[in-house]
């Protein structure tokens, strides 16, 4: 199985619905959250450079839902890399709930960002910085 990187979240009341479940917007703030943590634990040179004029825009992102996630549910986000260009990222998510007596996927996430650079006033595609390519390689998803 390919590696991946992983975000451990614990549900809180406040991300649940009157219903009880999880509202649906925040399986995108944690795939958010899962990137953030990856970049900060990995690529720590990144901040240095998103402060020097690159940035990092997200273009979209999705997510398929498999199972209804309540509070205090412990979800591994688990992050892979699905796709790298000169310019572009595109990442794979699973959500899986996380129980001693197993383990159940609740929900898939995808994800694809752009990096650009500002330039004469304006924003230019940029090259994904090398630590950024060399920190995400290992966790090439493989199609099987």
């Amino acid at each position: 199985m390919t590696p991946y990187f992983e975000y451990r979240h614990v549900v809180g009341l406040d991300e649940t619905n009157v219903v009880g479940n999880v509202y649906y917007a925040h399986f995108a703030r944690w795939q958010g959250r899962c990137r953030e943590l990856f970049l900060r634990e990995r690529v720590p040179g990144l901040l240095a450079e998103l402060g020097d004029g690159l940035k990092i825009f997200t273009l979209t992102c999705s997510c398929e839902y498999l199972a209804e996630v309540f509070a205090f549910d412990e979800i591994a986000v688990r992050m892979r890399l699905a796709e790298l260009t000169q310019t572009q990222v595109a990442f794979t998510f699973e959500y899986v709930r996380v129980r001693e007596e197993a383990e159940e996927l609740v929900a898939r996430g995808r994800q694809r960002v752009l990096c650009m650079r500002a330039e004469n006033g304006g924003m230019k595609p940029a090259r994904v910085p090398p630590a950024f390519r060399r920190a995400l390689t290992p966790f090439l998803a493989r199609v099987g």
